[in-house]
């Protein structure tokens, strides 16, 4: 099921698995500059929409469309031959499955890159274990919590746009999923029933 790997693990640049115990590092001022630049950036774009790939442990590839309006609302609709989305209204993630017409809820507390989601986007006060610096990316690598423990984050930013382009999710077990966006449009209008959820969807529990 791809929701598992959205969910919980999902491009850039690769955690070794003895990252989940690297310290978090001094950084220094131009990095510490560089990061604020990047949070101001992405706080500013209210609304995003474009396409996703999403490649999980096995080289299993599957695109689909993306939209994000901050705060906290996004949809995320896998293309054919999945029939799954990913919703969130702001009081969860909620997995969607148009074939069996089915729900359920993921708290949002236990979600990685809540923290990119939110009203505002702060990348300094996070769990930050590292930043690398390329002449056209910044990966910056953290670490956050989920249901099945510690899951190694790195977030991968056009060092240009500061747009964020990819990021890679490793689960404690050193599964890695990687998740890139293209053909973005930044601050649309998205009507708000595409974060809507059909009421008559059966809720089932995992």
């Amino acid at each position: 099921m791809h929701r598992r790997s959205f969910l919980i693990a999902a491009a850039g640049v690769a955690l070794s698995p003895l990252a989940a115990h690297a310290q978090a590092r001094t950084l220094t001022p131009d990095e510490e500059f560089l990061l604020q630049e990047i949070s101001a950036h992405n706080t500013a774009i209210r609304t995003m929409a474009g396409r996703f790939l999403q490649i999980d442990g096995q080289g299993q590839r599957i695109e689909g469309t993306f939209w994000v309006s901050r705060p906290n609302r996004v949809r995320f609709r896998y293309g054919p031959p999945s029939r799954e989305e990913i919703i969130s209204q702001g009081r969860g993630f909620y997995v969607i499955d148009r074939a069996e017409r089915t729900q359920y809820a993921y708290a949002q507390e236990h979600v990685p890159l809540r923290q990119f989601l939110g009203d505002e986007v702060s990348l300094i006060n996070t769990d930050l274990s590292d930043v690398v610096l390329s002449e056209s990316h910044v990966s910056v690598m953290l670490s956050d919590d989920s249901p099945i423990g510690t899951v190694q984050v790195s977030l991968i930013f056009d060092r240009q746009t500061l747009d964020l382009a990819q990021w890679s999710l490793i689960e404690p077990s050193g599964v890695e999923t990687t998740f890139s966006i293209y053909d973005m449009e930044k601050n649309v209008e998205i009507p708000n029933h595409y974060f809507t959820i059909d009421p008559t969807y059966r809720t089932v529990q995992q």
